[in-house]
């Protein structure tokens, strides 16, 4: 399935197309008319050691969903065959690939968030520098003007 895609909104042509695949490649399913064809993700499958050969059993039924297939459509079953590609799959190392891809993605992001959170720090710093009172009495010294101390001003002032 494609990225970001939920099994539960799998569009019905690809139901369909999946379930005549199924039932033409079934040894008993190709001989029958009206079955209905199951499916699940991969993660409700449970499989016990007591359980006959192609026998598996479901740890949530309501991630069961069901298609019926009235039939077998010729049609669609060899514009399907036309389109077979065989190969060999590692499904260790695609997994391995899988998981860096999905790694590499989640440093992206994070890499901009904290660019972002930076940002944000840096302007919020610029806005309290701007409402503070403690540059506000600082005068640049002049070379010309006699530096006054406490004593001094006061005097001055006076």
């Amino acid at each position: 399935m494609p990225v970001g895609m939920e099994w539960e909104a799998i569009p019905q042509a690809l139901l369909v197309d999946c379930a005549q695949l199924v039932k033409a490649n079934s040894i008993e399913g190709n001989k029958k008319d009206n079955i209905t064809i199951i499916y699940t993700p991969a993660g409700n499958l449970k499989k016990q050691g007591d359980m006959a050969v192609g026998q598996v059993a479901f740890h949530s039924d309501q991630k069961v969903k069901r298609v019926h297939v009235a039939k077998r459509e010729n049609p669609i079953v060899n514009r399907l065959n036309k389109t077979k590609v065989e190969k060999q799959v590692d499904h260790e190392l695609e997994r391995i690939e899988r998981i860096k891809k999905e790694n590499a993605e989640k440093r992206i992001i994070a890499a901009q968030k904290n660019k972002e959170e930076a940002e944000l720090a840096k302007q919020r710093a610029e806005e309290k520098a701007a409402r503070s009172y403690d540059l506000l009495f600082d005068v640049e010294e002049d070379p010309d003007v006699p530096k006054l101390t406490g004593k001094a001003i006061e005097e001055d002032f006076m």
